[in-house]
C-alpha cells in the first residue's frame, strides 16, 4: 500500500512555510521553502503554503495521489476557532483523500527536537512559545496560563529601539546605534524619533516585519558587549526562565529536558545566559538543554508517519538523519 506513498511535513511559521517530503522507509524526497504561512503575519499564506504542497510533490518525482498524509504545524493556530483559517492552507484540489492534520508548530517542533518524548521546547525567532509534554504525555504551553515571554524578533527589536530612542545608549551602544540608523535609513536618532512619532510605519504586518529583521543585529551587538542590548535581551531570558520553571512544575521527575529552537534563543548571548539560568541551582528542577534531533519540519513528517501506524523506528530515524544530512550538508 506505501510503497509509492509519501507523507508531508509542513512547519508554517511566520516568516517562512518549510515543506519536506518522505517516504514510509525514512528518506526524504523533497524540501521546499515559501513565504509565511501564517494569515497574521501574511495575508498569501493561504497562496505560499499551497505552492509549498504542490512544488514539493513535484519536486519528489510524485504525484497528488501518492500523497497518503500531510501534518501541518502552523504559527497562530492557538484555539478552535482558528481552524476557520488554517484547513484552507492544506485543502488543494486533488488531495482530497490525504489524510491532514493541523498542529501547533510548537507541537511538531516539540516531536521533532525531543521524537515526543517529555520536555519542554522553547521556541524564540519569529515568534515566541514555551511547548512541554509531560511523562504522562499531557501537553501544556505557557500560552494556557495566559502567560507570554516577550522574545519573539520583532519584540527584542521594538525594545531596544525604545531604550535607544528614550536615550539609555552609552558608550557600548555606538555599533548598535548606528545599525539601528542604517536599518531605517535615517542619519540622527532625533530623526527616528519623528518617524516614530507617526507609527514608523502604518501597516502593521509591514511594521512588524521592519522591527522583527533588526532583531539579529541586538542579538548581534549583545554578544559584542552592548549594555542595551544585553539589558533588553536579559529581560526577555528572565521572562523565559519563568514560563520554563511554570511548566516544568507540572513534570513529576526531577529532571527535565529542554531544546531551544528559533535564531534568538540561539543567537551566542542568549542562548549562553538562558543555559547558565536553567543550570543554577536552587531552579525547581535539574534542566539539560538538549541538542534537537529534528527540526521542526521534518518533525511533521515523522508526526504524519506515526499517525499513519508507522512509527519512529531506529530503522527510520537513522533513514531521516542520514537523508537530511545528505541533503543540507553533503
Amino acid at each position: 500500500m506505501n510503497a509509492n506513498g509519501i507523507v508531508i511535513g509542513i512547519d508554517g511559521g511566520g516568516t517562512h512555510t518549510r515543506a519536506m517530503t518522505v517516504d514510509f522507509a525514512g528518506n526524504v524526497l523533497s524540501y521546499v521553502e515559501k513565504g509565511a504561512a501564517s494569515l497574521y503575519k501574511d495575508l498569501h499564506a493561504k497562496q505560499n503554503v499551497h505552492q509549498a504542497i504542490q512544488e514539493a510533490i513535484t519536486a519528489a518525482g510524485k504525484t497528488f495521489g501518492d500523497v497518503r498524509g500531510i501534518a501541518a504545524g502552523i504559527a497562530g493556530y492557538d484555539s478552535p476557532e482558528d481552524l476557520e483559517w488554517i484547513e484552507p492552507l492544506t485543502a488543494i484540489d486533488g488531495l482530497e483523500t490525504a489524510n491532514r492534520w493541523h498542529l501547533n508548530d510548537a507541537a511538531v517542533a516539540h516531536y521533532g527536537a525531543l521524537e515526543a518524548n517529555p520536555g519542554i521546547v522553547i521556541i524564540s525567532g519569529t515568534g515566541s512559545i514555551i511547548f512541554a509534554i509531560t511523562e504522562e504525555g499531557r501537553q501544556l504551553r505557557n500560552y494556557d496560563f495566559h502567560h507570554y515571554a516577550a522574545s519573539a524578533a520583532r519584540f527584542i527589536a521594538y525594545d531596544t529601539t525604545y531604550e535607544l530612542l528614550a536615550g539609555k545608549a552609552d558608550a557600548t551602544d555606538e555599533a548598535l546605534v548606528q545599525s539601528l540608523l542604517q536599518h531605517w535609513q535615517v542619519a540622527s536618532l532625533k530623526q527616528l524619533h519623528e518617524l516614530g512619532t507617526a507609527g514608523f510605519i502604518a501597516e502593521k504586518r509591514e511594521r512588524n516585519r521592519k522591527f522583527g529583521d533588526f532583531a539579529p543585529f541586538v542579538t548581534k551587538a549583545a554578544s559584542q558587549g552592548s549594555r542595551t542590548a544585553r539589558r533588553v535581551l536579559d529581560r526577555a531570558i528572565e521572562q523565559i526562565q519563568v514560563g520554563v520553571e511554570m511548566l516544568a512544575a507540572t513534570f513529576k521527575g526531577e529532571h527535565v529536558d529542554v531544546a531551544f529552537i528559533g535564531s534568538v534563543i540561539n543567537s551566542e548571548y542568549v542562548r549562553q545566559q538562558l543555559s547558565q539560568r536553567l543550570s543554577n541551582l536552587g531552579s525547581n528542577k535539574s534542566y539539560c538543554v538538549v541538542t534537537p534531533t529534528f527540526s521542526p519540519v521534518a518533525g511533521a513528517a515523522l508526526y504524519a508517519l506515526q499517525q499513519l501506524g508507522t512509527p519512529s523506528s531506529p530503522a527510520i530515524v537513522h533513514n531521516l538523519q542520514q537523508s537530511i544530512h545528505a541533503r543540507f550538508h553533503s
